[in-house]
């Protein structure tokens, strides 16, 4: 076998498994990309919880500052959480 046969056959074989290698790697990016989407649909819906949390806690502290501490106030607190998360579902 001669030296340029030798040259085709492994230009062949580099080329098919570079190609290969790309396909992979563009498979494993677009996967990538899909994941980094959906982590910032999350994260924009935890920083909008975040922000209703942070309301309900100051209507609370001013109904405590308004009317004094008592339970039926922690109690319509926490059934108005419950009652935003049951509107979600």
């Amino acid at each position: 076998m001669n030296d340029f046969a030798k040259m085709d056959i492994f230009f062949l074989v580099t080329t098919i498994a570079v190609v290969l290698l790309g396909i992979g790697v563009t498979f494993v990016l677009v996967r990538v990309w899909r994941i980094l989407g959906k982590v910032e649909e999350i994260s924009d819906m935890v920083s909008e919880e975040g922000t209703l949390v942070r309301k309900d806690i100051s209507e609370l502290r001013a109904n405590v500052r308004r009317e004094g501490f008592g339970l039926k106030f922690i109690g319509r607190f926490f059934k108005n959480i419950g009652r935003r998360f049951k509107a979600k579902k």
